[in-house]
């Protein structure tokens, strides 16, 4: 009987794996997203848009070295991108309202991430 209960409970424990997985990678790739924005931010002298991806990322993403480098290397692509390009910078607002789209899947990956009063 006891083994009976072990391998359900192990099933179930596996079951949920693979959807935890794809919801660490779908973070991982809002992470990104949100250090992209940053970067953006940042080159366009946008500080409350910058200092907000901050806030969230800060808020939401897991304390790891994995997420700190995505979000530090898409910053950094983000940044030289919109510098390099001929493309003029967003509006505060526009890019206000694409880091708040970032900040829901964030969220919605992450849901155990406390959110952050804007």
């Amino acid at each position: 009987m006891k083994q009976s209960i072990r391998l359900i409970i192990l099933l179930s424990l596996a079951a949920a794996l693979p959807a935890s997985a794809e919801d660490l990678e779908a973070g991982l790739a809002a992470v990104r997203q949100l250090g992209t924005l940053n970067g953006q931010a940042l080159a366009c002298a946008e500080k409350d848009a910058a200092a907000h991806a901050k806030v969230l990322m800060l808020a939401h993403a897991p304390k790891t070295q994995r997420f700190g480098t995505a979000y530090e290397e898409a910053t950094q692509e983000g940044y030289l991108t919109q510098t390099r390009s001929a493309v003029a910078c967003p509006d505060a607002r526009s890019l206000a309202g694409r880091i708040d789209e970032v900040a829901q899947r964030l969220r919605t990956a992450l849901p155990a991430a406390q959110p952050v009063a804007k």
